[in-house]
């Protein structure tokens, strides 16, 4: 069995996965609260990794990319509390509370490592997801808006996050690709990320690069791996998902036809 998702409302849910891992190159749509209650998360971005246990809480940005792997850990699977902080939500609780909001760039996630007040918020979660109806509204209304008020105790700066409701607006295409190629998304994701629409953002995409995006990608996620196998010798299986390739045989094959050797067959060249 692999994911499961129990939601006792459309904002909180309990999700597990039971598999040896699970990967995802995920772009949220609302802000999400994550306490990792069993099990390892590794969050991986270019060159940079990030691994979290049980009891850590994660606050993960909307309309930010994150390539999120989990792991099941000492014979327990891989379980999470999950609150959806979303723009209708944020948008009431933001009208009775004003704040002047500037602009910053947001962060693709935020660790309040096992900060007690968070923990208890979420903690308390756990006994209702053992009712057999829908938690509701008025129970789970409170809940959420403790949360976000705990949120701006730890942290002031949060409401220039969580008070932000823009959507994402054109830029640089050179910029944002560089930094997210090894993100596995459709192009119309890449479209929206950098402002445009499907057919302008390949339109644009020729126009930058001199080719395809499809082409453009798989030649930098396969540099990547390049790297990451001979320059800091680590394993073609733990790179792969990595740099956003979903198969581990056609990594390899991809690999072959660009360098002219197989991934196992880098060192000493």
């Amino acid at each position: 069995m692999g994911y499961q998702s129990q939601y006792i409302h459309p904002d909180l849910k309990l999700s597990r996965f039971e598999d040896t891992f699970y990967k995802a190159d995920v772009l949220f749509e609302q802000h999400l609260l994550v306490w990792l209650i069993s099990g390892e998360t590794k969050i991986v971005h270019g060159d940079q990794t990030f691994w979290f246990g049980a009891g850590d809480i994660l606050l993960f940005s909307r309309n930010q990319l994150v390539t999120v792997i989990n792991y099941p850990k000492d014979g327990l699977q891989h379980q999470s509390a999950v609150m959806h902080l979303g723009k209708k939500r944020l948008t009431d609780f933001y009208s009775r509370n004003k704040v002047e909001v500037r602009q910053v760039q947001p962060p693709r996630f935020r660790t309040f490592e096992k900060h007690p007040l968070l923990k208890s918020i979420l903690h308390s979660l756990i006994p209702y997801f053992e009712l057999k109806e829908p938690l509701p509204e008025s129970i789970a209304s409170i809940k959420i808006e403790e949360a976000i008020t705990i949120l701006r105790t730890i942290d002031p700066n949060i409401d220039h996050l969580l008070a932000n409701f823009d959507e994402p607006g054109k830029i640089s295409l050179t910029d944002f690709m560089e930094q997210n190629y090894m993100f596995n998304m459709s192009m119309d994701k890449f479209g929206y990320m950098t402002g445009r629409s499907l057919t302008t953002f390949k339109r644009d995409f020729k126009k930058t690069f001199q080719t395809t995006p499809q082409k453009w990608l798989t030649e930098k996620r396969l540099e990547l791996a390049h790297y990451h196998i001979r320059e800091r010798k680590r394993k073609p299986s733990d790179v792969y998902l990595e740099v956003g390739f979903e198969n581990l045989s056609h990594f390899g094959y991809a690999f072959k036809r660009r360098f002219g050797y197989a991934p196992t067959e880098i060192v000493g060249r």
